[in-house]
């Protein structure tokens, strides 16, 4: 009973989304869609409550690569990227910027946490050239499943499953799996297994 109850309450907020999704697909046939999308989350993002949970995943689900319903994305979160998918289970904490990932079953995402679309974001190699103009090149970063994220973590590599990444940590190179890793740049602490 509780279930078919959660699934109505989904139901109701797709639709509360959908016109916000109609929007967003209308001005993506005129405008850049990930530019797009990055305005229309955070939009999102200012929803307070489990009402902004639940508007925020009707709204995901819709226009995001994938994005299950049993997830939490906390109040303040950003996305910057259409090509980004959600797994079941997976929580994320307040204030998180969220590029180019995808983000496996039943992570955990603390306050904060800032994954970026690969370390290749950014070039600067022509001293000619004024930074803002020299553009990069995004990646997907892939957080394995059952991995924890801790609070203000940077993350522009790869993390394997059941990792522990520590609050600050600035991952750089890909994490194995079963790795507990801190520090800048984060460095293997020990293992899990």
């Amino acid at each position: 009973m509780k279930e078919m109850m959660k699934d109505a309450v989904h139901v109701c907020f797709l639709i509360l989304a959908f016109p916000f999704f109609l929007l967003f697909w209308l001005l993506s046939t005129i405008s850049s869609k990930d530019r797009l999308f990055s305005s229309f989350s955070q939009f999102m993002s200012l929803f307070p409550g489990i009402f902004g949970n639940y508007l925020r995943l009707g709204f995901y689900r819709l226009a995001m690569s994938h994005c299950e319903k049993n997830i939490v994305i906390s109040f303040g979160t950003l996305f910057s990227q259409v090509d980004t998918e959600i797994r079941r289970g997976v929580y994320i904490g307040p204030q998180c910027n969220i590029g180019k990932c995808q983000i496996e079953e039943n992570c955990l995402l603390g306050s904060g946490v800032h994954i970026m679309s690969g370390k290749g974001q950014h070039n600067f190699s022509d001293l000619d050239t004024p930074l803002r103009e020299q553009g990069g090149e995004f990646s997907k970063v892939t957080i394995g499943e059952d991995s924890w994220i801790g609070n203000g973590a940077l993350i522009m590599a790869n993390v394997g499953k059941k990792c522990i990444v520590g609050a600050g940590a600035v991952v750089i190179n890909d994490v194995p799996d079963f790795a507990i890793v801190g520090g800048n740049p984060a460095k293997v602490i020990k293992m899990r297994k």
